[in-house]
């Protein structure tokens, strides 16, 4: 009976993980699959199963983790576009969070703007740019 159980937490961690492509539950998928082996090997001792499950599990996680680490941090990698984060800009159309309306020109681009403060500030004013949040520049005004 427990060859079915683990069988069926192996497909579901492999569901929930092609579904989140997170890479949130391959690592309990490779369990399952030691203890569904287990199982079927004719151990019948549930405390033994689930000891596999968890030892196996820990060392995929442990092995993998600088796989992981190295796929996740070579997506979080800065764009070009980051590269305007604190440089000065020009506004060349009035910031206002509530209307909401605003450009600054940086580097010679164009780019939709808004004020980190909440603050109005007028075309012509100069700002430095704080952060990038989608396509708009979150600035300040120069002092």
């Amino acid at each position: 009976m427990m060859v079915y159980v683990w069988l069926g937490i192996m497909i579901a961690a492999v569901v929930v993980e092609v579904c989140t492509a997170q890479m949130v539950s391959v690592w309990f998928a490779i369990g399952a699959l030691c203890s569904f082996f287990v199982a079927l090997a004719g151990v019948e001792q549930l405390w033994i199963q689930i000891v596999v499950f968890v030892i196996a599990s820990a060392i995929t996680v442990i092995v993998t983790r600088p796989l992981v680490k190295k796929l996740v941090n070579k997506r979080a990698e800065p764009t070009n576009a980051d590269m305007v984060i604190g440089k000065t800009g020009v506004v060349t159309e009035k910031i206002d969070n509530l209307a909401p309306t605003g450009l600054v020109k940086v580097n010679g681009n164009v780019w939709t703007a808004r004020s980190v403060d909440d603050s109005v500030i007028e075309e012509n004013d100069r700002v430095v740019i704080k952060e990038i949040s989608g396509v708009k520049l979150l600035v300040i005004k120069e002092s």
